[in-house]
């Protein structure tokens, strides 16, 4: 059985040589499938309408080798965890299933990204080691959750799937996938993360990447400035520094103010607010971005200088 493997995987696993300028600490996989997601993201190479290669997803190339040998490239004991990446297609769950049957005598935790299944299905996943579940709900507004996921499942089924998950998993193992920079406003980006933490969930934040051959290759990543506001203001968000009603906004739904002083902030704000947030041992390195570029999501602990620097961007 073939299964993809992430660039910087493959490298960190033997597999590719090449140079990495950070090591992933997660092995990040993803299901092998000949034909295209049945969903149609404007922003995924791997999209029904996409003319964008099938190996990638987002910026990063997906190469495929067999189960078999990553499994033995997994006892290394190199990785602290596993992340399952899936597109959607018939046969995805069974897929899986193998894939994680394959994996279970590893004994490492399991990290899964999938569209909604059933409760039933959650139950076996956790049986085969899996501890958490990525929900890409991607899409932070209602209003275009529809005209960009163009999905199978609606905005109310992604909510829905993240209470189930939450239910058979526990607090804190659902990890609501947001996608900055697809056209929402602060206001709702933000808005839609207090509503994931305020059900007991988490929230891994992502910059939107233009690729080639998706229906959104010619619109623009966020700027740093915005991105580094949203970082901040989910920090406060997840910690219960504030509440939403504390964040201010203009006319136009941007975000003017935190609730909180800059003097404030500075003494509070780790580092780890602009590194990536995602499941224990995730550090997701260039996943929106290219090395050699300050990253939006910081695969390692950037010096405390930089949180001062980057409060005096947004500010």
């Amino acid at each position: 059985m073939l299964i993809r493997v992430s660039y910087g995987t493959a490298v960190a696993m033997g597999l590719i040589k090449a140079k990495m300028l950070a090591r992933p600490h997660t092995a990040y996989l993803m299901t092998y499938h000949e034909g295209r997601c049945r969903n149609n993201c404007a922003f995924c190479p791997q999209a029904r309408e996409s003319n964008a290669d099938l190996n990638r997803l987002s910026r990063v190339t997906w190469p495929a080798f067999e189960l078999e040998t990553i499994v033995e490239k997994l006892r290394d004991g190199n990785f602290a965890r596993i992340c399952l990446q899936t597109i959607d297609y018939p046969g995805l769950v069974d897929d899986v299933f193998t894939i994680l049957e394959g994996l279970q005598p590893l004994g490492l935790p399991i990290s899964l990204s999938i569209t909604p299944v059933d409760k039933e299905t959650l139950e076996k996943f956790r049986e085969l080691g899996v501890d958490y579940i990525g929900v890409g709900l991607d899409v932070a507004s209602e209003r275009l959750y529809p005209e960009i996921k163009d999905s199978v499942y609606s905005w109310d089924d992604m909510w829905r799937f993240t209470e189930d998950v939450i239910s058979i998993f526990g607090e804190g193992k659902a990890f609501v996938h947001i996608i900055v920079g697809l056209g929402e406003t602060d206001r709702e980006a933000l808005e839609t993360i207090a509503r994931a933490y305020s059900m007991d969930a988490e929230v891994s934040l992502f910059a939107f990447t233009p690729i080639r051959g998706t229906r959104l290759e010619n619109v623009e990543p966020p700027n740093f400035k915005r991105y580094r506001r949203i970082q901040v203001a989910h920090y406060l968000l997840k910690e219960g520094i504030v509440k939403f009603h504390d964040l201010e906004f203009d006319r136009d739904g941007g975000l003017i103010g935190f609730g909180i002083s800059k003097d404030e902030l500075a003494e509070i704000l780790p580092v780890e607010v602009f590194t990536t947030h995602g499941c224990p041992g995730c550090n997701r390195p260039y996943y929106n971005e290219r090395p050699k570029k300050e990253p939006y999501n910081f695969p390692f602990l950037p010096e405390r200088e930089y949180v001062k620097r980057s409060l005096d961007l947004i500010l």
